[in-house]
């Protein structure tokens, strides 16, 4: 049996798990399972792969993409170049060497390598460059985790000039109240990377200036449940273009099976 997992915390509702197991269903894929893995502290991940000893690949959300990468034997370049990780191939059965430390450490042959790589970013993009237009050069990033860093590489790698926004903002970043009308005419994407309005919260969104953004401006939310955020909503009751994060969470996911099975 070959396992596949998601790790995070909390999981809740989980787009990974329904696709996964519909996509083994679909193409009888019956040697395959794809399972929640809650961890609300990474320090649980040795003992959840010395558990599962099935597994292959693991999914990484929030709010472990950056920590993880500590407990890595080895990081894909782009995933380096992102500074986090959301997919994890997991290969076994490969040696090690044993440690001499003034007596013999039990030498473990079967220790789990794991690579880390990023499939945020792939997803990200391609879902993007089909909405962007010539007058869209500037973009605001609301938040700065794990999935913002993955927004903050394609944007520099299409050669889109941002800025964060954070309420706890470091020295370069915005805070919300930072937000004029001028701040938002001239940037005119604008990336949802927090959970804020996620179902069941679906009458939260981000603190910004609404009323300034027009048809120009472009808002993407990584959230996809519900399919229309309360941030997308007010976007587009301005005529704002509006996209969710459903599709590129399809094309991460393809990404992990691609990557997983390399």
């Amino acid at each position: 049996m070959k396992k596949f997992g998601l790790i995070g915390y909390p999981l809740g509702h989980s787009f990974s798990e329904k696709y996964f197991t519909e996509k083994f269903t679909r193409e009888k894929l019956t040697d395959c399972t794809y399972q929640l893995f809650p961890i609300q502290n990474l320090s649980d991940l040795p003992k959840l792969l010395e558990n599962e000893k099935d597994l292959c690949g693991l999914n990484v959300t929030i709010p472990h993409k950056i920590g993880v990468m500590f407990y890595l034997d080895e990081i894909d370049k782009a995933a380096q170049d992102v500074g986090a990780v959301n997919c994890i191939k997991v290969t076994h059965h490969h040696s090690i060497k044993s440690l001499f430390s003034g007596e013999l450490c039990k030498f473990n042959p079967y220790k789990p390598k794991l690579i880390g790589y990023n499939t945020d970013a792939y997803g990200f993009e391609l879902s993007l460059k089909p909405l962007l237009k010539s007058h869209h050069k500037k973009a605001l990033i609301l938040g700065n985790g794990g999935a913002a860093r993955a927004v903050k590489y394609v944007l520099e790698k299409l050669k889109i000039d941002y800025k964060f926004v954070s309420r706890r903002p470091v020295k370069g970043m915005y805070n919300y109240k930072d937000l004029s009308k001028k701040t938002m005419q001239d940037h005119q994407i604008i990336i949802n990377t927090t959970p804020l309005g996620t179902f069941p919260n679906t009458t939260e969104c981000p603190d910004i200036p609404y009323q300034y953004i027009g048809e120009k401006h472009l808002l993407y939310d990584l959230i996809y449940n519900p399919e229309e955020s309360l941030f997308l909503s007010k976007g587009k009751e301005n005529g704002a273009r509006i996209k969710n994060g459903a599709e590129m969470l399809q094309l991460q996911a393809d990404k992990s099976w691609e990557i997983w099975n390399s």
